[in-house]
């Protein structure tokens, strides 16, 4: 063969069944996780510091993941052994994460659950478009969304519903309610079994029937020019510069994330200027230096789009319960009922993402993918400025209507857009490097929320969520600024993508 042959719907749902209960554990984090610092002895500025595990790991361990599963073969396929080791491994940490005795231990597990995840997790965007010719890789994209939504519907919810079937929803100061603990141990089950699904349902093409398909493609554009060293020095003199400032001006010290951010890019196009020989450092590096412009352009949207995710992950917990349940002791009835709410919120948005990924198809075989993606993500913005001014918790379900359109476009669009202008060979690296747009705004964000919402709301954790919707309008307006491949075939693809199970 030298195309690849289209694929039944039953056969896309189970190369994505999987991705069901990697969003098990992903909504079981996001949902719980800050909880369970708060209620270890975190405080409301130490929370960012803390949840700085997942950005670090998807920064190091996507791009690498991508990079060897691209040059993996064993009896189990390419991507798969991936799927299938960060399942058991993430699992395993979902057991631990309730049971962490002391914050810095909590704080330990983060790291190995989201490094886990994102093993398991990034292979799944390569293994779309290795398996699905170019005319069905947005309906696999959209399946993944549609399983995200069904996976984080229920895994948000599952502490609430333990509550409402009696377990225990309080605990004594210091300890993680049972409802907690029980919804951790689920979404273990759930996360390994749906990754075993997928391994095991399905097949992968080998190595040299995907050269035979990259063969029959147009040859990808030429890869630019190694980095000179004078590209670093600008990187290294703002870091520098930055970490100078900090010290004389006394500045909070969680700033030095951004000026060791600033200063590692330096180095790395240092080294790599200077390095000629090819390891998998410098073929990652050289990659994202090279990469195509259409990928350029949507880095800055996805770093506005994951700004505001973060930002809302991070901070509605401590929103919710102190704006909208009026409590921000973690012990208090008050509190664990607010927090509980959140899971259903988050819940929400998810269901309403399931529910997007049919209605979105539709929109872009009207308006497109560009402005497609524009709309869902000032839907979203005004749902999370919404938030200031609600003050009935019953309604915010309205504004996790606007979330879910967001979260779901997010998921799928910026891919649609993507997807065609990536060389084949290079599938599984470039969709880490792409990711490095979705961690680079969560460390920012990490290190500097903190500072803002002193600086800027008296420390109220409301403000996270103004500064979401604002980005998420920037994000919006940067959208267009993206060409848009394949505009009559994309929107084809994505309009039959409907599950009918």
């Amino acid at each position: 063969m030298t195309a690849k042959p289209t694929m039944s719907f039953w056969q896309i749902w189970n190369m994505c069944f999987g991705f069901l209960g990697i969003q098990f554990g992903f909504a079981l984090q996001n949902a719980n996780v800050s909880r369970i610092f708060q209620t270890l002895g975190a405080s409301i500025e130490q929370i960012p510091l803390l949840w700085i595990a997942a950005p670090m790991t998807g920064l190091i361990v996507q791009p690498i993941i991508g990079h060897c599963s691209d040059r993996t073969w064993t009896r189990l396929g390419r991507r798969r052994p991936y799927f299938l080791w960060g399942a058991l491994l993430a699992g395993a940490a979902l057991l631990l994460m309730p049971n962490a005795p002391a914050l810095w231990i909590a704080g330990g597990l983060l790291w190995i659950l989201d490094a886990s995840i994102n093993v398991s997790m990034e292979p799944f965007r390569a293994f779309v478009a290795d398996q699905l010719p170019s005319s069905q890789r947005a309906r696999g994209y959209a399946m993944q969304s549609f399983f995200i939504g069904i996976g984080a519907v229920v895994a948000s919810l599952l502490p609430w519903l333990l509550a409402k079937a009696g377990v225990a929803n309080t605990a004594t100061p210091g300890a993680v309610p049972a409802t907690v603990h029980y919804a951790f141990y689920l979404g273990a089950a759930a996360l390994v079994g749906a990754v075993l699904w997928t391994v095991t349902r399905t097949r992968e093409y080998p190595p040299e029937q995907l050269e035979a398909f990259a063969q029959a493609q147009p040859a990808p554009p030429r890869a630019a020019a190694a980095p000179k060293a004078r590209e670093a020095w600008p990187w290294l003199a703002a870091g520098g510069g930055l970490a100078a400032w900090i010290a004389l001006a006394q500045l909070a010290p969680e700033l030095y994330l951004l000026a060791g951010g600033l200063l590692a890019y330096g180095l790395a196009l240092l080294v790599l200027a200077r390095v000629r020989r090819g390891n998998a450092f410098t073929q990652i590096m050289t990659d994202l230096h090279a990469m195509p412009e259409a990928m350029r352009r949507l880095a800055v949207v996805q770093f506005f789009s994951w700004f505001a995710l973060f930002a809302m992950w991070i901070y509605t917990t401590a929103a919710v319960t102190e704006v909208h349940f009026g409590s921000s002791d973690t012990a208090s009835a008050a509190y664990n009922a607010g927090a509980n709410w959140v899971g259903v919120l988050f819940a929400a948005y998810n269901g309403f993402a399931a529910l997007a990924a049919i209605a979105i198809p539709r929109m872009v075989a009207r308006i497109g993918l560009r402005l497609s993606h524009l709309v869902n993500l000032w839907i979203g913005a005004a749902g999370l400025l919404s938030f200031l001014f609600i003050r009935d918790p019953d309604w915010l379900l309205a504004s996790m209507l606007g979330v879910g359109f967001a979260w779901a476009s997010i998921l799928s669009l910026p891919y649609a857009l993507l997807a065609d202008s990536l060389p084949a060979r290079k599938m599984g690296v470039y969709m880490g490097i792409f990711n490095f747009f979705i961690v680079i705004p969560q460390l920012l964000a990490a290190s500097v929320l903190g500072v803002l919402l002193k600086a800027l709301f008296h420390g109220r954790p409301i403000g996270a969520l103004l500064v979401g919707g604002v980005s998420w309008l920037i994000a919006g307006l940067c959208v267009l600024r993206v060409a848009e491949p394949g505009l009559r075939r994309a929107p084809a693809g994505l309009a039959s993508q409907e599950p009918r199970a």
